[in-house]
Protein backbone atom coordinates (compact mmCIF):
# COMPACT_ATOMS: atom_id res chain seq x y z
CA UNK A 1 0.00 0.00 0.00
CA UNK A 2 1.30 3.42 -0.98
CA UNK A 3 1.64 6.34 1.42
CA UNK A 4 -0.13 8.77 -0.91
CA UNK A 5 -1.97 8.61 -4.23
CA UNK A 6 -3.14 11.46 -6.46
CA UNK A 7 -6.18 10.55 -8.55
CA UNK A 8 -7.86 12.42 -11.42
CA UNK A 9 -4.70 14.41 -12.11
CA UNK A 10 -3.37 15.94 -15.29
CA UNK A 11 0.25 14.88 -14.99
CA UNK A 12 2.94 17.23 -16.33
CA UNK A 13 6.17 15.29 -15.87
CA UNK A 14 8.64 18.20 -16.03
CA UNK A 15 10.49 16.58 -18.93
CA UNK A 16 8.54 18.35 -21.66
CA UNK A 17 6.30 15.41 -22.51
CA UNK A 18 2.59 16.05 -23.21
CA UNK A 19 0.34 16.33 -20.19
CA UNK A 20 -1.64 13.13 -19.62
CA UNK A 21 -4.44 12.13 -17.29
CA UNK A 22 -3.69 9.56 -14.64
CA UNK A 23 -2.70 8.70 -11.09
CA UNK A 24 0.57 9.10 -9.21
CA UNK A 25 1.63 7.16 -6.12
CA UNK A 26 4.16 8.14 -3.45
CA UNK A 27 5.92 5.78 -1.06
CA UNK A 28 8.78 6.61 1.29
CA UNK A 29 9.05 10.15 -0.04
CA UNK A 30 9.59 9.02 -3.63
CA UNK A 31 7.35 8.53 -6.63
CA UNK A 32 6.40 4.86 -6.68
CA UNK A 33 4.18 4.58 -9.74
CA UNK A 34 2.39 6.57 -12.44
CA UNK A 35 -0.49 5.17 -14.46
CA UNK A 36 -4.22 4.69 -14.83
CA UNK A 37 -4.63 2.67 -11.62
CA UNK A 38 -1.66 2.72 -9.22
CA UNK A 39 -3.40 0.91 -6.36
CA UNK A 40 -4.53 1.75 -2.83
CA UNK A 41 -2.97 4.26 -0.44
CA UNK A 42 -3.19 5.42 3.15
CA UNK A 43 -4.02 8.91 1.90
CA UNK A 44 -5.72 9.92 -1.33
CA UNK A 45 -5.83 13.36 -2.97
CA UNK A 46 -8.49 13.97 -5.60
CA UNK A 47 -6.75 16.35 -8.01
CA UNK A 48 -10.09 17.17 -9.64
CA UNK A 49 -8.49 17.58 -13.06
CA UNK A 50 -5.83 20.04 -11.92
CA UNK A 51 -2.22 19.86 -13.14
CA UNK A 52 0.20 17.85 -11.01
CA UNK A 53 3.80 18.87 -11.74
CA UNK A 54 7.25 18.75 -10.13
CA UNK A 55 7.97 21.43 -7.54
CA UNK A 56 9.80 24.50 -8.81
CA UNK A 57 13.60 24.57 -8.44
CA UNK A 58 14.72 28.13 -7.70
CA UNK A 59 18.36 28.51 -8.73
CA UNK A 60 18.85 32.07 -7.48
CA UNK A 61 17.98 32.81 -3.85
CA UNK A 62 19.61 34.51 -0.88
CA UNK A 63 18.11 32.60 2.05
CA UNK A 64 21.53 31.97 3.66
CA UNK A 65 20.73 34.08 6.72
CA UNK A 66 16.95 33.63 6.78
CA UNK A 67 17.11 29.83 6.94
CA UNK A 68 18.78 30.09 10.37
CA UNK A 69 15.49 31.41 11.77
CA UNK A 70 12.84 30.57 9.14
CA UNK A 71 12.67 26.93 8.02
CA UNK A 72 9.97 27.76 5.43
CA UNK A 73 12.21 30.04 3.33
CA UNK A 74 9.26 32.43 3.29
CA UNK A 75 7.61 33.06 0.86
CA UNK A 76 9.08 30.57 -1.62
CA UNK A 77 7.42 27.37 -0.40
CA UNK A 78 3.98 28.98 -0.56
CA UNK A 79 4.77 29.95 -4.17
CA UNK A 80 5.52 26.40 -5.30
CA UNK A 81 9.28 26.22 -4.76
CA UNK A 82 10.35 22.88 -3.33
CA UNK A 83 14.12 23.32 -3.81
CA UNK A 84 16.04 26.56 -3.27
CA UNK A 85 19.68 27.27 -4.11
CA UNK A 86 21.34 29.73 -1.72
CA UNK A 87 24.70 31.53 -1.70
CA UNK A 88 24.29 33.20 -5.09
CA UNK A 89 26.68 36.01 -6.07
CA UNK A 90 29.01 34.76 -3.32
CA UNK A 91 27.12 36.68 -0.61
CA UNK A 92 27.00 34.07 2.13
CA UNK A 93 27.36 34.05 5.91
CA UNK A 94 29.91 31.21 6.08
CA UNK A 95 32.74 30.83 6.60
CA UNK A 96 32.71 33.69 9.08
CA UNK A 97 34.86 34.41 12.12
CA UNK A 98 33.00 35.79 15.16
CA UNK A 99 34.82 39.11 14.81
CA UNK A 100 33.47 39.52 11.25
CA UNK A 101 29.82 38.69 11.92
CA UNK A 102 28.49 42.23 12.21
CA UNK A 103 30.45 43.42 9.16
CA UNK A 104 29.01 40.51 7.17
CA UNK A 105 25.48 41.50 8.17
CA UNK A 106 26.07 45.19 7.45
CA UNK A 107 27.35 44.32 3.99
CA UNK A 108 24.27 42.16 3.33
CA UNK A 109 22.10 45.05 4.42
CA UNK A 110 23.58 47.19 1.68
CA UNK A 111 24.28 44.82 -1.18
CA UNK A 112 21.15 42.65 -0.83
CA UNK A 113 18.69 45.12 0.68
CA UNK A 114 18.15 43.22 3.92
CA UNK A 115 17.07 44.74 7.23
CA UNK A 116 20.04 45.03 9.59
CA UNK A 117 17.73 44.87 12.61
CA UNK A 118 16.12 41.69 11.29
CA UNK A 119 19.50 40.10 10.58
CA UNK A 120 20.93 40.98 13.98
CA UNK A 121 17.84 39.67 15.72
CA UNK A 122 17.38 36.59 13.58
CA UNK A 123 20.68 34.98 12.55
CA UNK A 124 21.66 32.05 14.73
CA UNK A 125 25.46 32.02 14.70
CA UNK A 126 26.11 28.38 15.59
CA UNK A 127 28.87 27.92 13.03
CA UNK A 128 32.15 29.35 11.79
CA UNK A 129 33.43 27.20 8.93
CA UNK A 130 31.42 26.37 5.84
CA UNK A 131 31.07 22.66 6.77
CA UNK A 132 29.85 23.84 10.19
CA UNK A 133 27.22 25.98 8.45
CA UNK A 134 25.93 23.06 6.39
CA UNK A 135 25.81 20.92 9.51
CA UNK A 136 23.82 23.64 11.33
CA UNK A 137 21.32 23.85 8.48
CA UNK A 138 20.96 20.09 8.51
CA UNK A 139 20.39 20.01 12.28
CA UNK A 140 17.74 22.72 12.11
CA UNK A 141 15.99 21.22 9.12
CA UNK A 142 13.97 23.06 6.52
CA UNK A 143 10.67 22.83 4.71
CA UNK A 144 12.13 23.06 1.17
CA UNK A 145 15.20 21.22 -0.04
CA UNK A 146 18.31 23.40 0.09
CA UNK A 147 21.47 23.45 -2.03
CA UNK A 148 24.20 25.90 -1.09
CA UNK A 149 27.05 27.64 -2.88
CA UNK A 150 30.22 28.48 -1.02
CA UNK A 151 30.57 32.24 -1.42
CA UNK A 152 33.65 34.08 -2.62
CA UNK A 153 33.19 37.23 -0.52
CA UNK A 154 32.86 35.20 2.67
CA UNK A 155 35.87 33.04 1.86
CA UNK A 156 37.92 36.12 1.04
CA UNK A 157 36.94 37.85 4.28
CA UNK A 158 37.74 34.72 6.26
CA UNK A 159 41.28 34.59 4.86
CA UNK A 160 42.18 38.27 4.36
CA UNK A 161 40.24 39.81 7.22
CA UNK A 162 39.93 43.64 6.97
CA UNK A 163 41.98 43.64 3.74
CA UNK A 164 39.42 41.55 1.86
CA UNK A 165 37.79 44.61 0.26
CA UNK A 166 41.05 46.54 -0.16
CA UNK A 167 43.64 44.58 -2.11
CA UNK A 168 44.63 41.60 -4.21
CA UNK A 169 45.45 38.41 -2.33
CA UNK A 170 48.94 36.95 -2.06
CA UNK A 171 49.64 33.54 -3.54
CA UNK A 172 49.61 32.04 -0.06
CA UNK A 173 46.22 33.60 0.66
CA UNK A 174 44.86 32.34 -2.65
CA UNK A 175 46.10 28.85 -1.80
CA UNK A 176 44.27 29.01 1.55
CA UNK A 177 41.08 30.21 -0.13
CA UNK A 178 41.35 27.39 -2.62
CA UNK A 179 41.71 24.89 0.22
CA UNK A 180 38.52 26.24 1.80
CA UNK A 181 36.61 26.02 -1.50
CA UNK A 182 37.69 22.41 -2.06
CA UNK A 183 36.74 21.58 1.54
CA UNK A 184 33.33 23.19 1.02
CA UNK A 185 32.62 21.30 -2.19
CA UNK A 186 33.67 18.04 -0.60
CA UNK A 187 31.35 18.82 2.33
CA UNK A 188 28.41 19.28 -0.02
CA UNK A 189 28.45 22.71 -1.65
CA UNK A 190 26.71 22.79 -5.02
CA UNK A 191 29.57 24.95 -6.30
CA UNK A 192 31.40 28.26 -5.95
CA UNK A 193 29.71 31.64 -6.46
CA UNK A 194 31.10 35.13 -6.93
CA UNK A 195 30.32 38.59 -8.24
CA UNK A 196 32.27 41.12 -10.26
CA UNK A 197 29.26 43.43 -10.72
CA UNK A 198 30.17 47.07 -10.19
CA UNK A 199 27.05 47.94 -8.20
CA UNK A 200 27.67 45.14 -5.71
CA UNK A 201 28.96 47.29 -2.87
CA UNK A 202 28.89 46.75 0.85
CA UNK A 203 28.71 49.25 3.67
CA UNK A 204 29.68 52.83 2.76
CA UNK A 205 30.05 51.92 -0.90
CA UNK A 206 33.08 49.69 -0.33
CA UNK A 207 33.24 46.99 -3.02
CA UNK A 208 32.19 43.53 -1.94
CA UNK A 209 35.39 41.50 -1.39
CA UNK A 210 35.00 39.29 -4.46
CA UNK A 211 35.40 42.36 -6.67
CA UNK A 212 39.03 42.69 -5.52
CA UNK A 213 40.04 39.28 -6.88
CA UNK A 214 42.62 39.29 -9.67
CA UNK A 215 42.86 36.86 -12.59
CA UNK A 216 45.14 34.44 -10.68
CA UNK A 217 42.72 34.22 -7.77
CA UNK A 218 39.71 33.65 -10.02
CA UNK A 219 41.47 30.98 -12.02
CA UNK A 220 42.61 29.14 -8.90
CA UNK A 221 39.30 29.25 -7.04
CA UNK A 222 37.26 28.18 -10.04
CA UNK A 223 39.92 25.59 -10.78
CA UNK A 224 39.21 24.13 -7.35
CA UNK A 225 35.95 22.79 -8.79
CA UNK A 226 37.89 20.96 -11.46
CA UNK A 227 40.23 19.47 -8.87
CA UNK A 228 37.25 18.38 -6.77
CA UNK A 229 35.58 16.97 -9.89
CA UNK A 230 32.21 18.52 -9.09
CA UNK A 231 30.36 21.79 -8.67
CA UNK A 232 29.02 24.72 -10.70
CA UNK A 233 30.70 28.12 -10.97
CA UNK A 234 28.09 30.86 -10.60
CA UNK A 235 29.01 34.46 -11.45
CA UNK A 236 27.07 37.70 -11.36
CA UNK A 237 29.16 39.50 -13.91
CA UNK A 238 30.28 43.06 -14.31
CA UNK A 239 31.54 44.79 -17.41
CA UNK A 240 35.08 43.37 -17.13
CA UNK A 241 33.90 39.75 -17.00
CA UNK A 242 33.51 38.92 -20.67
CA UNK A 243 32.00 35.73 -22.07
CA UNK A 244 35.32 34.76 -23.74
CA UNK A 245 37.03 35.07 -20.34
CA UNK A 246 34.35 32.87 -18.79
CA UNK A 247 34.89 30.36 -21.56
CA UNK A 248 38.56 30.22 -20.49
CA UNK A 249 37.42 29.61 -16.91
CA UNK A 250 35.19 26.75 -18.11
CA UNK A 251 38.01 25.30 -20.19
CA UNK A 252 40.39 25.40 -17.23
CA UNK A 253 38.00 23.85 -14.69
CA UNK A 254 35.93 21.60 -16.94
CA UNK A 255 32.86 22.61 -14.92
CA UNK A 256 29.58 24.36 -15.85
CA UNK A 257 29.47 28.15 -15.65
CA UNK A 258 26.23 29.97 -14.77
CA UNK A 259 26.23 33.64 -15.78
CA UNK A 260 23.86 36.14 -14.17
CA UNK A 261 22.10 38.40 -14.73
CA UNK A 262 20.99 38.43 -18.36
CA UNK A 263 18.40 41.21 -18.69
CA UNK A 264 17.00 43.25 -21.56
CA UNK A 265 18.67 46.56 -20.75
CA UNK A 266 16.73 49.46 -22.35
CA UNK A 267 19.97 51.41 -22.55
CA UNK A 268 21.53 48.69 -24.75
CA UNK A 269 18.83 46.12 -25.60
CA UNK A 270 21.02 44.08 -27.96
CA UNK A 271 23.87 43.54 -25.51
CA UNK A 272 22.33 40.45 -23.91
CA UNK A 273 21.80 38.85 -27.33
CA UNK A 274 25.39 39.56 -28.31
CA UNK A 275 26.46 37.79 -25.13
CA UNK A 276 24.18 34.83 -25.81
CA UNK A 277 25.80 34.61 -29.25
CA UNK A 278 29.17 34.31 -27.49
CA UNK A 279 27.71 31.66 -25.18
CA UNK A 280 26.55 29.68 -28.22
CA UNK A 281 30.03 29.90 -29.72
CA UNK A 282 31.61 28.71 -26.47
CA UNK A 283 29.21 25.77 -26.29
CA UNK A 284 30.08 24.79 -29.84
CA UNK A 285 33.62 24.33 -28.52
CA UNK A 286 32.42 22.07 -25.70
CA UNK A 287 32.23 24.61 -22.85
CA UNK A 288 29.08 24.44 -20.73
CA UNK A 289 28.02 28.05 -20.26
CA UNK A 290 24.50 29.11 -19.26
CA UNK A 291 22.85 32.52 -19.13
CA UNK A 292 20.49 33.13 -16.23
CA UNK A 293 17.35 35.04 -17.25
CA UNK A 294 14.22 36.30 -15.52
CA UNK A 295 10.59 36.23 -16.57
CA UNK A 296 9.59 39.46 -14.80
CA UNK A 297 10.33 43.07 -15.51
CA UNK A 298 12.96 43.65 -12.82
CA UNK A 299 11.18 46.10 -10.59
CA UNK A 300 11.97 47.56 -7.21
CA UNK A 301 10.43 49.82 -4.64
CA UNK A 302 12.95 52.28 -3.23
CA UNK A 303 13.41 55.65 -1.59
CA UNK A 304 16.08 58.25 -2.28
CA UNK A 305 17.14 57.67 1.31
CA UNK A 306 18.15 54.16 0.19
CA UNK A 307 18.16 54.26 -3.64
CA UNK A 308 19.47 50.80 -4.52
CA UNK A 309 18.81 51.07 -8.30
CA UNK A 310 20.70 54.36 -8.58
CA UNK A 311 23.74 52.87 -6.91
CA UNK A 312 24.52 51.00 -10.12
CA UNK A 313 25.73 54.34 -11.46
CA UNK A 314 29.45 54.81 -10.83
CA UNK A 315 28.81 58.56 -10.52
CA UNK A 316 26.51 57.86 -7.57
CA UNK A 317 29.46 56.77 -5.40
CA UNK A 318 29.80 60.13 -3.55
CA UNK A 319 26.21 59.71 -2.39
CA UNK A 320 26.83 56.12 -1.27
CA UNK A 321 29.81 57.25 0.77
CA UNK A 322 27.76 60.04 2.39
CA UNK A 323 24.61 58.01 2.99
CA UNK A 324 23.33 58.30 6.54
CA UNK A 325 25.19 61.54 7.25
CA UNK A 326 24.39 65.24 6.99
CA UNK A 327 26.61 65.41 3.92
CA UNK A 328 24.14 63.24 1.97
CA UNK A 329 21.79 66.14 1.27
CA UNK A 330 24.71 68.33 0.17
CA UNK A 331 25.87 65.68 -2.28
CA UNK A 332 22.38 65.32 -3.79
CA UNK A 333 22.18 69.09 -4.27
CA UNK A 334 25.68 69.46 -5.75
CA UNK A 335 25.47 70.53 -9.45
CA UNK A 336 28.74 68.73 -10.25
CA UNK A 337 27.42 65.47 -8.76
CA UNK A 338 24.20 65.81 -10.75
CA UNK A 339 26.06 66.58 -13.96
CA UNK A 340 28.18 63.43 -13.57
CA UNK A 341 25.11 61.27 -12.89
CA UNK A 342 23.30 62.67 -15.92
CA UNK A 343 26.29 62.17 -18.20
CA UNK A 344 26.66 58.52 -17.16
CA UNK A 345 22.93 57.85 -17.47
CA UNK A 346 22.96 59.20 -21.04
CA UNK A 347 25.97 57.14 -22.12
CA UNK A 348 25.77 53.82 -23.95
CA UNK A 349 28.95 52.31 -22.53
CA UNK A 350 30.00 51.67 -18.95
CA UNK A 351 28.28 49.48 -16.42
CA UNK A 352 25.57 47.24 -17.92
CA UNK A 353 22.12 47.05 -16.37
CA UNK A 354 22.35 50.45 -14.76
CA UNK A 355 19.72 53.10 -14.18
CA UNK A 356 19.33 55.38 -17.23
CA UNK A 357 16.92 57.96 -18.57
CA UNK A 358 14.76 55.14 -20.00
CA UNK A 359 13.69 54.14 -16.50
CA UNK A 360 11.93 57.45 -15.74
CA UNK A 361 9.06 56.36 -17.99
CA UNK A 362 8.57 53.38 -15.65
CA UNK A 363 9.18 55.22 -12.35
CA UNK A 364 5.98 55.77 -10.34
CA UNK A 365 5.45 57.72 -7.14
CA UNK A 366 3.94 55.19 -4.73
CA UNK A 367 3.81 57.03 -1.39
CA UNK A 368 4.75 60.52 -0.21
CA UNK A 369 5.69 62.03 3.13
CA UNK A 370 4.17 65.48 2.76
CA UNK A 371 0.35 65.68 2.68
CA UNK A 372 0.44 68.48 0.12
CA UNK A 373 2.14 66.07 -2.32
CA UNK A 374 -0.66 63.49 -2.08
CA UNK A 375 -1.86 64.30 -5.60
CA UNK A 376 1.46 63.02 -6.99
CA UNK A 377 0.86 59.43 -5.87
CA UNK A 378 0.47 57.21 -8.93
CA UNK A 379 2.11 59.72 -11.25
CA UNK A 380 5.03 58.89 -13.57
CA UNK A 381 8.31 60.67 -12.82
CA UNK A 382 9.02 61.45 -16.48
CA UNK A 383 5.64 63.22 -16.77
CA UNK A 384 6.20 65.18 -13.57
CA UNK A 385 9.64 66.28 -14.74
CA UNK A 386 8.28 67.46 -18.09
CA UNK A 387 5.49 69.38 -16.36
CA UNK A 388 8.06 71.08 -14.12
CA UNK A 389 10.38 71.84 -17.07
CA UNK A 390 13.23 69.95 -15.42
CA UNK A 391 15.67 67.20 -16.27
CA UNK A 392 14.24 64.01 -14.69
CA UNK A 393 17.22 63.62 -12.36
CA UNK A 394 16.89 67.22 -11.20
CA UNK A 395 13.18 66.72 -10.59
CA UNK A 396 13.79 63.49 -8.66
CA UNK A 397 16.52 64.90 -6.43
CA UNK A 398 14.76 68.23 -5.88
CA UNK A 399 11.62 66.33 -4.90
CA UNK A 400 13.59 64.20 -2.45
CA UNK A 401 15.28 67.20 -0.89
CA UNK A 402 11.92 68.92 -0.55
CA UNK A 403 10.93 66.74 2.40
CA UNK A 404 10.58 63.52 0.37
CA UNK A 405 13.75 61.50 1.01
CA UNK A 406 11.48 58.73 2.28
CA UNK A 407 8.88 58.96 -0.50
CA UNK A 408 8.48 55.50 -2.01
CA UNK A 409 8.99 54.94 -5.74
CA UNK A 410 8.18 51.86 -7.78
CA UNK A 411 10.32 51.34 -10.86
CA UNK A 412 10.46 48.75 -13.62
CA UNK A 413 14.14 48.71 -14.46
CA UNK A 414 14.80 45.97 -17.02
CA UNK A 415 12.94 43.33 -19.06
CA UNK A 416 10.18 45.78 -19.92
CA UNK A 417 10.07 44.76 -23.62
CA UNK A 418 8.20 41.47 -23.41
CA UNK A 419 8.77 40.62 -27.05
CA UNK A 420 12.52 40.48 -26.44
CA UNK A 421 12.14 38.83 -23.03
CA UNK A 422 10.31 36.02 -24.81
CA UNK A 423 13.42 35.47 -26.95
CA UNK A 424 15.44 34.99 -23.76
CA UNK A 425 12.97 32.62 -22.15
CA UNK A 426 12.98 30.21 -25.07
CA UNK A 427 16.75 30.36 -25.69
CA UNK A 428 18.26 26.85 -25.51
CA UNK A 429 21.11 28.02 -23.27
CA UNK A 430 19.04 30.11 -20.86
CA UNK A 431 18.14 29.15 -17.29
CA UNK A 432 14.98 30.80 -15.97
CA UNK A 433 15.60 32.03 -12.43
CA UNK A 434 16.66 35.41 -10.95
CA UNK A 435 13.98 35.48 -8.27
CA UNK A 436 16.46 36.91 -5.73
CA UNK A 437 14.17 35.40 -3.08
CA UNK A 438 15.36 36.25 0.41
CA UNK A 439 16.99 39.50 -0.74
CA UNK A 440 15.71 43.03 -1.37
CA UNK A 441 12.77 42.15 0.84
CA UNK A 442 11.70 45.75 1.29
CA UNK A 443 11.91 46.39 -2.47
CA UNK A 444 10.48 43.40 -4.34
CA UNK A 445 9.13 39.86 -4.22
CA UNK A 446 9.81 37.79 -7.34
CA UNK A 447 9.76 34.42 -5.57
CA UNK A 448 6.62 33.54 -7.58
CA UNK A 449 8.52 33.52 -10.87
CA UNK A 450 7.50 29.97 -11.71
CA UNK A 451 3.79 30.61 -11.24
CA UNK A 452 4.13 33.79 -13.33
CA UNK A 453 5.86 31.78 -16.06
CA UNK A 454 2.98 29.26 -16.14
CA UNK A 455 0.24 31.89 -16.06
CA UNK A 456 1.51 34.94 -17.93
CA UNK A 457 3.93 33.47 -20.45
CA UNK A 458 2.35 30.05 -21.11
CA UNK A 459 -1.39 30.66 -20.64
CA UNK A 460 -1.91 34.37 -21.35
CA UNK A 461 0.73 35.08 -23.99
CA UNK A 462 1.24 31.57 -25.37
CA UNK A 463 4.99 32.10 -25.86
CA UNK A 464 5.69 28.72 -24.27
CA UNK A 465 3.60 25.61 -23.94
CA UNK A 466 2.79 24.76 -20.33
CA UNK A 467 4.91 21.61 -20.60
CA UNK A 468 7.88 23.69 -21.78
CA UNK A 469 7.37 26.28 -19.05
CA UNK A 470 7.23 23.63 -16.34
CA UNK A 471 10.32 21.88 -17.71
CA UNK A 472 12.35 25.11 -17.68
CA UNK A 473 11.96 25.58 -13.91
CA UNK A 474 12.00 21.93 -12.85
CA UNK A 475 14.06 19.22 -14.57
CA UNK A 476 16.14 21.65 -16.62
CA UNK A 477 17.09 23.70 -13.57
CA UNK A 478 17.86 20.57 -11.54
CA UNK A 479 19.96 19.06 -14.32
CA UNK A 480 22.07 22.20 -14.84
CA UNK A 481 23.11 22.06 -11.17
CA UNK A 482 23.37 18.25 -11.17
CA UNK A 483 20.63 17.89 -8.56
CA UNK A 484 19.74 14.21 -8.56
CA UNK A 485 16.24 12.76 -8.99
CA UNK A 486 14.36 16.05 -8.62
CA UNK A 487 12.38 18.24 -10.97
CA UNK A 488 10.64 15.33 -12.71
CA UNK A 489 7.69 13.01 -12.19
CA UNK A 490 9.09 9.57 -12.89
CA UNK A 491 9.19 6.46 -10.70
CA UNK A 492 12.08 6.70 -8.26
CA UNK A 493 12.29 10.49 -8.24
CA UNK A 494 11.80 12.40 -5.01
CA UNK A 495 8.16 13.36 -4.50
CA UNK A 496 8.47 17.15 -4.77
CA UNK A 497 5.11 18.15 -6.26
CA UNK A 498 2.80 21.05 -6.92
CA UNK A 499 -0.91 20.96 -7.81
CA UNK A 500 -2.32 23.97 -9.64
CA UNK A 501 -5.14 25.23 -11.82
CA UNK A 502 -3.66 26.22 -15.21
CA UNK A 503 -6.64 28.52 -15.85
CA UNK A 504 -5.86 30.78 -12.89
CA UNK A 505 -2.26 30.10 -11.85
CA UNK A 506 -0.10 33.15 -11.23
CA UNK A 507 0.88 35.47 -8.42
CA UNK A 508 -1.34 37.97 -6.66
CA UNK A 509 -0.86 41.71 -6.09
CA UNK A 510 1.97 43.00 -3.94
CA UNK A 511 1.29 43.45 -0.25
CA UNK A 512 3.47 44.44 2.69
CA UNK A 513 4.02 42.08 5.61
CA UNK A 514 5.64 42.77 8.99
CA UNK A 515 6.71 39.27 9.94
CA UNK A 516 10.53 39.47 9.90
CA UNK A 517 12.57 39.47 13.11
CA UNK A 518 12.45 42.80 14.99
CA UNK A 519 9.18 43.55 13.18
CA UNK A 520 10.89 44.44 9.91
CA UNK A 521 8.67 44.54 6.83
CA UNK A 522 8.87 42.80 3.49
CA UNK A 523 7.03 42.80 0.17
CA UNK A 524 4.97 39.68 -0.53
CA UNK A 525 2.99 38.36 -3.49
CA UNK A 526 0.59 35.50 -2.70
CA UNK A 527 0.11 32.49 -4.93
CA UNK A 528 -2.97 32.28 -7.16
CA UNK A 529 -4.37 28.96 -8.39
CA UNK A 530 -1.91 26.86 -6.39
CA UNK A 531 -3.76 24.31 -4.26
CA UNK A 532 -0.94 22.17 -2.88
CA UNK A 533 2.81 21.81 -2.44
CA UNK A 534 4.55 18.59 -1.32
CA UNK A 535 8.22 18.18 -0.40
CA UNK A 536 9.52 14.61 -0.28
CA UNK A 537 5.93 13.43 -0.15
CA UNK A 538 4.86 15.70 2.73
CA UNK A 539 2.26 18.39 2.13
CA UNK A 540 3.75 21.75 3.15
CA UNK A 541 1.25 24.21 1.64
CA UNK A 542 -2.37 24.28 0.51
CA UNK A 543 -4.60 26.88 -1.13
CA UNK A 544 -4.38 29.01 2.04
CA UNK A 545 -0.57 29.03 2.18
CA UNK A 546 2.06 27.25 4.31
CA UNK A 547 0.89 24.48 6.64
CA UNK A 548 2.04 25.27 10.18
CA UNK A 549 2.49 21.70 11.43
CA UNK A 550 4.04 20.14 8.33
CA UNK A 551 7.38 19.46 10.03
CA UNK A 552 10.64 19.99 8.16
CA UNK A 553 10.61 17.48 5.32
CA UNK A 554 13.22 19.26 3.17
CA UNK A 555 16.70 17.88 2.72
CA UNK A 556 20.05 19.60 2.70
CA UNK A 557 21.36 18.53 -0.70
CA UNK A 558 25.01 17.48 -0.57
CA UNK A 559 25.31 14.72 -3.17
CA UNK A 560 25.27 15.93 -6.77
CA UNK A 561 25.81 14.15 -10.08
CA UNK A 562 29.34 14.00 -11.54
Amino acid sequence: MHDLVFRNARICDGLGNPIREGELAVSGGRIAAIGEDVGPARETVDAEGLVLAPGIVDLHTHFDAQLTWDPYATPSVALGCTTVVIGNCGFTIAPCRPADRDLTLRNLTHVEGMSLEALRAGVNWEFESYPDYLAALERRGSVPNVASFVGHSSVRTYVLGPDAAKRAATKAEVAEMKRIVIEAVQAGAVGFATSTLEQHNGENGIPMPSRLADAHEMRELTGALGEAGRGVFMLTKGMTSTIPWLEEIAANSGRPVMIAAMFIDPNDPERVFREFGEIEAARSRGRELWGQVGCFPLGMEFTIHHPYPLEALMAWRPAIEAEGSEAYRRVLADPAFRAAVKAEARGKGGVPNRFSYHQFDHLTVKTVTRPDHADLVGRIAADLARAAGKDPFDWLLDFALDGELDALFDCKLFNTDEGRVRDLLVHPHAAVALSDAGAHLSFLCDAGFGLHLFGHWARDRGDLGLEQAVQSVTSRAADIYRIKDRGRLVPGAHADLILFDPNTVGRGPKRRMNDLPAGASRVDTPAVGLTGVWVNGVRVADEKGPIADCGRPGRLLRDFAD
